[in-house]
């Protein structure tokens, strides 16, 4: 049976009144034995009342996009990703770039644990240690729409990201990081890291939003969101919510040692103090340029030195399941 249809933004549509198919799009580097995390899948979906998932592996080459758009026409009726966010974000655009077969609803994204950061989990309120509760919420939750950043680098092609598109420290720190050192410690080796990073020279940027032209400055990291919750529980952009429809800029330009001090307390404060150092805008569309090529970053992924990053929100794209109580919805 087809999924429910999704709500409107702002509501929940009520569970799957009939169990379909589901689909695990499963990043195979996250587990060291992946036999055993199939089998308690397995267990979940049939406490559930659901077949056996059906799973599709990333790959080097392909680390979600293929792979979502060939659950959808094989009939899946929900698809999961289970990986970091680098998977989430590649499912995602496959599953808005693949329509279920004869006009079905759109198929829904469960999120599974599988990764260091987990952003879009944690700013959902969503389990991000623990696969079973995971699971068991796509497969009873409802369903609930968020939007989707559209970013595109250097006039290049478009890619989606659910999280934050940025340049500068924050993708420097993300090129920097070492895969070695991030699995044994997790989002410390993003601080150590961004340490490393901290004290280099920036650069001139002018932020365009929705067509209204801010003077050139000088920052350190610019960073676009579609939610506020970044690593290590950061509220860097505390007004950004999933489904309002808008994405939220943060221009941060500190000068040396004391302006990060001051920067750092204003995070810590939850921005009540407030610093000419650090800047937000909220927009539909945000133009960034750049006077010299910057590191960029989509989602925790570097994507090399770029001069120009162009960020759109898509509205209430991705139907998505959350937990059938909606309290801790941010």
């Amino acid at each position: 049976m087809p999924v429910a249809t999704v709500a409107m933004r702002g509501d929940y549509a009520p569970c799957m009144s009939t169990p379909g198919t589901v689909a695990i799009i499963v990043n195979p580097t996250k587990f060291a034995d992946l036999d055993e995390v199939k089998q308690r899948a397995a267990e979940v979906a049939a406490q559930e009342g659901w077949a056996e998932p059906r799973w599709y592996e990333t790959t080097v080459e392909d680390p979600g996009y293929g792979q979502a758009k060939e659950a959808v026409r094989d009939g899946a009726t929900l698809v999961c990703s289970l990986g970091g966010d680098g998977t989430v974000r590649s499912v995602v655009k496959g599953l808005l770039e693949e329509r279920p077969p004869d006009d079905e609803a759109e198929v829904p994204l469960g999120l599974l644990p599988g990764g260091t950061g987990n952003l879009l989990a944690r700013n959902l309120g969503l389990p991000i240690d623990n696969l079973a509760d995971a699971l068991q919420i796509a497969l009873t939750g409802t369903t609930r729409r968020i939007d989707v950043g559209r970013a595109s680098f250097d006039d290049g092609d478009v890619e989606v990201f659910l999280v934050a598109a940025g340049v500068g420290l924050d993708a420097e720190t993300m090129a920097a990081v070492d895969e070695g050192v991030k699995k044994r410690v997790g989002w410390v080796a993003y601080v150590l890291a961004a340490g490393q990073s901290l004290l280099r020279k920036g650069f001139r940027v002018s932020v365009t939003a929705d067509g209204h032209r801010a003077r050139s400055q000088h920052a350190r990291t610019v960073m676009v969101g579609n939610c506020g919750e970044l690593t290590a529980g950061a509220q860097l952009m505390p007004d950004a919510q999933v489904d309002d429809g808008l994405l939220d800029a943060l221009v941060v330009s500190p000068r040396g040692a004391l302006g990060w001090g001051a920067v750092l307390l204003d995070f810590a404060t939850r921005h009540r103090l407030g610093h000419p150092s650090v800047k937000r805008v909220q927009a539909k569309k945000v133009e960034i340029t750049l006077g010299k090529l910057v590191e960029g970053e989509l989602d925790g992924d570097a994507v090399g030195q770029v001069r120009a990053l162009l960020c759109e929100v898509h509205e209430s794209a991705l139907p998505i399941r959350v937990q059938a109580e909606p309290e801790g919805w941010r």
